[in-house]
């Protein structure tokens, strides 16, 4: 039996590419495979990919459009259509949990780009965890994945890459997604090699890399150091814009400038409290004290995108400072649970942001409810002021249910209450 007729992988006999491949992928870092492989399908010279099909979300995702464009065969997750013979799977920042059947199909079983050291960063967000963490050296993992658990498969392939000095999340990911794209043609190019020589991940060093989430924006300025402020902002904001709490509102903190050198004896009257704020009048820059010194913000957003000059000449300045009746006015308060806007609980559990695109859809259902509120209460009221009540074209009179007599001219008010009661029975 041939290793692509054949489900267990101990049974493999070397055969060569080229392979049918089943893509799953959704964002721009799993793009990068997918064109890849594309190409790759098509050199007809050093021919690795013999057929290439894609599993994606939703219709949004760089590689669905990718994949309407250049007319590659969609499947729509989690309908599969496995009846296709397959020879490997590769999944690439999909984001769901593959199901042992179908990875099964596959004789080759399918295969992960996962751009982390593994199994140092395990989880859906390894890149902005790297930037955060200050790793100095990440890389890309190409693993074989395992059924109901992510990122804990035996590893077939490794490259070690430094982390460039200030770089942001979206300069490292755009960076390994070439390079995941690329260690990927090499391993399917060997691949009953790489399969017979895999190695299971050691035990010792394994991390997680949660999702990031709005919470992580705020800054205690107590407790975080410039060092720590400044990784946050390349791993998190492009994203998620940082912020902090100022005279009982909370802040967006933009176009940060890094650590700044202030000098006391220069200006005497700083304030060394965490969380002081100084307009630097020279740089055009906002600066605010954190733990062990001053960071630099152009730019906020306080009901609408403000310069530091504006900020400070509208709320800063000491002619508007003498008039506030705030001792606080030029402090920026750390996130503390009894200031976090709307009264949520600090402590509670993470909840992963929803889609933009899908609040309006929130949005619209609440309004729906609202109205079927407002249109049942006039029709009850309808119902109960006037004596007698129209439906389907016939007079009801109450005092005696049974009679009901077809008018030959349908009074006004009738067919206002029989125009509500259709409204509320299609609506509903």
């Amino acid at each position: 039996m041939s290793a692509r007729s054949h489900p267990n992988l101990q049974n493999l006999r070397g055969e060569e590419p080229p392979l049918r491949v089943l893509f799953f992928g959704s964002d721009d870092f799993a793009l990068e495979s997918l064109k890849r492989l594309h190409v790759s399908r098509d050199d007809t010279k050093n021919r690795v990919i013999d057929s290439l099909e894609v599993v994606t979300l939703s219709r949004d995702a760089p590689v669905r459009k990718y994949a309407e464009r250049h007319k590659l065969p969609i499947h729509h997750w989690p309908d599969v259509d496995l009846s296709a013979q397959f020879d490997v799977g590769v999944v690439v920042s999909f984001g769901c949990l593959i199901k042992e059947n179908i990875i099964n199909k596959m004789p080759y079983g399918i295969l992960n780009v996962h751009p982390s050291l593994l199994p140092r960063w395990r989880g859906p967000a390894p890149i902005f965890h790297t930037i955060l963490h200050g790793d100095s050296v990440t890389g890309v993992t190409i693993m074989q994945i395992r059924p109901k658990r992510f990122d804990v498969g035996p590893i077939l392939q490794q490259e070690i890459y430094e982390v460039p000095k200030n770089c942001t999340a979206d300069e490292l990911g755009a960076t390994l997604a070439v390079v995941g794209s690329r260690m990927l043609i090499d391993t399917l190019k060997h691949l009953p090699e790489r399969i017979t020589n895999r190695k299971e991940q050691p035990k010792e060093g394994a991390s997680f890399a949660p999702k990031i989430s709005s919470r992580m924006a705020w800054i205690l300025w107590e407790e975080h150091s410039c060092d720590y402020i400044d990784r946050l902002f390349r791993a998190i904001g492009s994203r998620i814009p940082l912020k902090t709490m100022w005279m009982g509102n909370s802040i967006k903190l933009l176009d940060f400038v890094g650590k700044c050198s202030v000098s006391f004896t220069a200006a005497p009257y700083l304030s060394s409290e965490p969380g002081s704020v100084h307009y630097q009048k020279e740089s055009n820059t906002l600066l605010v004290r954190c733990k062990d010194g001053w960071v630099g913000f152009k730019a906020v957003n306080f009901k609408k995108r403000l310069s530091a000059a504006d900020f400070f000449n509208g709320y800063l300045h000491q002619s508007v400072v003498k008039k506030s009746p705030s001792t606080n006015t030029c402090l920026f308060q750390s996130y503390k649970e009894t200031h976090l806007p709307g009264g949520h609980n600090n402590n509670e559990k993470e909840i992963p942001l929803l889609p933009r695109k899908s609040r309006p859809v929130i949005a619209s259902q609440v309004s729906r409810v609202v109205c079927l509120q407002i249109l049942l209460s006039h029709w009850l009221k309808a119902l109960f002021i006037f004596p007698s009540e129209v439906k389907f074209g016939f007079t009801y009179n109450l005092s005696n249910p049974r009679t009901a007599v077809k008018p030959s001219t349908p009074p006004r008010i009738s067919r206002r209450k029989n125009m509500l009661f259709f409204i509320l029975h299609f609506t509903l």
